[in-house]
């Protein structure tokens, strides 16, 4: 169904919607929600956060002069408008698609995203940055502009970046976007008369009067008359906090009513003084009934049809790995109670909601806090609980210092389920768990292991329920197992030991995790052209399996590891094992396949694996190339 568009057709850039009389700007909010709806219904993406921020992303490029202003999205999800209105439009139905745009923000993509975010809480500190810079720069009329939701208001970060900002008096804007109403008072003409009242240059002319004439009275007297002035304000509007950071604070305001939303950024433009920050409060999924009424405003979709809203989703041949770890883990926990849960905000993309909903006086969500929830976890092992704390591969990277210092070297036993091991599709680089082999297995105590199909997964969760002597960790893929039968129950893997899937004689493949299918694959093309083919599943990266490594090296005129990791990783810790035990000075060949050297972009996951040559057709080629044979005689796709 088409959509009409007569005002959205004439903004090609920002600077075309300021041409616009502010008495359009609600008919430009209502094209542009429906040319995004729209668009998502093609491509998928996140909708809901994108829905809720349509009026606030039109004031804020009608207001501030982007991209001289520097706006800043946290986490980036909800930027699909921003997109749209930023020159991107003609290529909106390629979001998150390869070769098309990425779901978030991304410096490479336009002048209007000066920074690149996916994950949360960033947005605040990236902002006070740009503020400082023009400080330094002497860029007296630019402004740096954060928006953050109140989700992301839960990361540690974004208090540090409110109590630096406030503390240099940066001149800067940040706009609390509070769409779950966790903050927020009431909302309607009464708050945002006093929003648009304290934040206009009639009572910033008289407060600046009176502070004047304040400094004249004794100091003490004068802290207590700030003191009265800030508190009388937060008492009448809430922001107590922000302005005890050093922000002053306004708000909250309606964000879908653009008679408040505008006078109220255009005030605050035209501030001189230190940061300020705007409480507005929007609805997830708004103008968008099926959005509204869904549990979770339709936050992540697949394609969907726009009239009824159903979602265009394809039937599971197996269960997806998330599920298979939250059903393993309720089952475990029905005979051990000191098993515990603990997610950083990802309940239901961690499956912990599975946990949540069976045992929920024992699980935690302690918010966008991966740091704290691994001190929490390490807090707990410490006493004697079993903790999971289940945070992806790519988000456990900001809780690094906090498993190095709180858990590996107190030797704590925390278990760390690593979901999104390896490459994710359309989320791209930024949440690609490329290099959690490498920066765990680095440390002293550390027991990795990684699961080759789901059943695996059933095992090395209950391993990790019985193992109480270090820290220890396991990693699985984004999405669907293999298809393999799933065991009633979880066995106890011997710690450190791999196992042999096939045997055979001339070449030795030896997988850690997700690749092990494609390994299997490339040992039936290889087994075709008469080279017989062993593939082993390592199972853990450490501590290593020393005999099976020997056993393969020993028997096999090629041995290769394939991970779906970076380099430095499992790879390099064979070769590592392999020099030491002088088992490189006899001439056996030996391959290491990892993900490549760069950060990829979006793209179906087998393009991707294809891009970084990871597929079953890249292991028979490594396996020819080694043995010196042609590679006109490689050629599985013709």
């Amino acid at each position: 169904m088409a959509i009409e568009t007569p005002l959205l057709d004439q903004v090609n850039s920002p600077e075309d919607l300021r041409k616009l009389e502010k008495s359009q700007l609600r008919q430009l909010a209502d094209e542009l929600r429906a040319e995004m709806i729209d668009a998502v219904s093609v491509t998928g993406g996140h909708l809901g956060s994108g829905l809720g921020v349509v009026e606030l992303t039109a004031a804020i490029h009608y207001v501030f002069n982007t991209p001289e202003d520097k706006l800043v999205w946290d986490v980036g999800h909800q930027c699909y408008p921003h997109k749209i209105l930023t020159g991107r439009r003609d290529r909106i139905r390629t979001l998150r698609q390869g070769g098309g745009l990425s779901g978030f923000t991304k410096r490479s993509e336009s002048d209007y995203d000066p920074f690149g975010a996916a994950h949360a809480a960033t947005s605040i500190s990236a902002a006070t940055g740009f503020a400082e810079a023009a400080r330094h720069q002497g860029k007296k009329d630019a402004t740096a502009i954060a928006v953050i939701g109140d989700g992301s208001m839960s990361g540690g970060m974004a208090y540090e970046g409110l109590n630096n900002a406030g503390h240099l008096g940066s001149k800067m804007v940040v706009i609390l976007n509070d769409n779950d109403m966790s903050i927020a008072p009431p909302v309607g003409a009464m708050s945002a008369y006093l929003a648009r009242a304290s934040s206009s240059g009639v009572y910033q002319g008289f407060r600046k009067f009176t502070k004047q004439l304040s400094k004249r009275l004794p100091n003490a007297v004068y802290k207590q008359l700030a003191k009265a002035e800030e508190y009388g304000r937060g008492m009448v509007t809430g922001g107590t906090l922000f302005e005890e950071l050093g922000f002053y604070y306004v708000g909250p305001i309606d964000g879908h009513n653009m008679d408040h939303l505008v006078p109220v950024l255009e005030n605050v433009r035209d501030m001189d003084e230190g940061p300020v920050l705007v409480h507005v409060v929007t609805r997830k999924g708004a103008g968008y009934p099926p959005a509204e009424e869904s549990a979770d405003k339709y936050h992540g979709v697949a394609k969907f049809d726009v009239v009824s809203g159903k979602q265009k989703k394809g039937t599971p041949n197996a269960p997806a790995y998330q599920k298979v770890f939250g059903k393993t883990l309720v089952k475990e926990a029905e005979t051990d109670k000191a098993i515990i849960g603990i997610t950083a905000a990802m309940p239901s993309g961690t499956s912990l909601d599975m946990f949540a909903e069976a045992y929920p006086e024992r699980c935690y969500d302690v918010g966008i806090a991966e740091q704290h929830a691994v001190t929490f976890a390490g807090g707990m092992a410490a006493d004697g609980m079993k903790p999971f704390a289940a945070i992806y591969s790519t988000f456990l990277q900001r809780a690094y210092d906090s498993v190095v210092h709180d858990v590996a070297i107190q030797n704590l036993p925390v278990r760390f389920p690593m979901d999104r091991a390896g490459l994710v599709g359309s989320d791209g680089q930024t949440h690609a768990g490329a290099f959690d082999i490498a920066y765990l297995g680095c440390l002293p105590n550390m027991v990795l292991m990684a699961a080759g199909d789901e059943a695996e997964l059933v095992h090395m969760t209950a391993t990790a329920v019985e193992y109480d002597e270090h820290p220890i960790a396991f990693r699985y893929p984004r999405g669907e197992g293999v298809g393999v039968d799933l065991p009633e129950k979880g066995k106890f893997l011997e710690i450190g030991k791999g196992r042999i899937v096939r045997e055979g004689t001339k070449v030795a493949i030896l997988s850690y995790g997700g690749r092990l299918a494609e390994a299997l694959k490339a040992s039936d093309t290889l087994e075709s052209q008469g080279l017989s083919t062993t593939v082993a599943d390592a199972r853990f990266a450490k501590p290593l399996d020393h005999d099976l490594i020997m056993d393969l090296v020993r028997n096999h005129e090629v041995l290769i590891t394939v991970e779906e990791g970076s380099r430095g990783g499992f790879g390099a810790f064979v070769l590592h094992f392999l020099s030491d035990a002088g088992l490189l000075d006899n001439g056996v060949k030996i391959r290491t396949m990892t993900l490549p050297d760069v950060f990829q972009d979006q793209d179906s996951p087998y393009n991707m694996y294809e891009t970084a040559r990871l597929n079953a057709s890249h292991i028979v080629e490594r396996a020819r190339e080694a043995l010196g044979m042609t590679a006109e005689v490689v050629n599985l796709h013709g």
